[in-house]
């Protein structure tokens, strides 16, 4: 995977040693990422879903609406949180140039920070959106799992999903006058909510009776396909909460479908679901 690379590098190292400020995190990570191409702002490109504050610095609700510009598509998305452990955060790789993509997932915000989604096109361009997004504190990377360890390995890897119509969510539902103009037959009109039982340990966590760091172990792949057509690849980071619930946006009129997770420790679930709406 293109990005994974990239991922490893601008995160893991991230571990070892972080910037003080946002500012000497982007000024590192640009060039670490992109090198020195034009990144360009995302006017009418991306719409980023990112609180001003966050309420839960577990579970933000971070994500975006994609369309791409005229005469391109979407090859994929990037969202980099600056500040955290791992900032490249989560990187949609669509398995075919798409019109329009929305996601929605549930990160750890391990303190206030910049947050930017970046999009490239099948042509190789750079658009990006950011926002500074305030936090009711820090460490959120470091704070202790809301399930005992043990029981949270007899959960692993379940998933359950829910489809709904874009019109019913509120900022999701600008998809479909984002897609509107769009000459593509990858219009949208439904989208996936997936929910995930993982402990998504970050490796940074102390548990709280025996006080040794629990190993790291998160989502590290999620593949997305509509009747065995692949959709997209998310590539995972520690910056994913626990148990998170994501949510993105499906290509009309498949009847089934099926996600493959496979985390850090390289355990691999696999489980369908018709796609038939309520």
């Amino acid at each position: 995977m293109r990005f994974l690379a990239m991922l490893a590098t601008a995160g893991l190292s991230a571990l070892v040693t972080l910037p003080a400020t946002a500012e000497e995190a982007w000024c590192e990570l640009r060039p670490a990422l992109y090198g020195d191409r034009t990144i360009a702002p995302a006017g009418g490109v991306v719409a980023l879903i990112a609180p001003y504050r966050s309420m839960d610095d577990l579970r933000a609700p971070l994500g975006a609406l994609v369309r791409a510009p005229a005469g391109a598509l979407i090859r994929s998305v990037s969202l980099i949180i600056d500040n955290n452990p791992m900032p490249v955060s989560a990187v949609f790789e669509m398995a075919g140039p798409r019109a329009a993509f929305a996601f929605t997932a549930d990160m750890r915000l391990n303190g206030p920070t910049p947050v930017r989604v970046v999009v490239e096109t099948d042509a190789g361009d750079l658009y990006m959106a950011e926002r500074y997004v305030k936090t009711s504190g820090v460490g959120a990377c470091a704070a202790p799992p809301g399930t005992d360890p043990v029981v949270a390995l007899e959960t692993l890897g379940r998933m359950q999903l829910a489809l709904a119509r874009p019109a019913a969510e509120g900022a999701l539902s600008r998809i479909v006058s984002l897609a509107a103009d769009m000459r593509q037959s990858q219009a949208t009109a439904s989208r996936a909510r997936l929910t995930i039982s993982h402990p998504g340990h970050s490796g940074m966590q102390m548990d709280q009776i025996s006080l040794l760091y629990i190993p790291a172990r998160y989502l590290q792949k999620l593949e997305v396909s509509v009747d065995d057509g692949p959709v997209f690849t998310m590539t995972g980071s520690i910056s994913i909460s626990e148990n998170p619930s994501l949510t993105f946006n499906l290509p009309l009129g498949g009847s089934s479908l099926k996600v493959r997770l496979t985390d850090s420790d390289g355990a691999t679930f696999d489980q369908s679901f018709p796609l038939v709406h309520g």
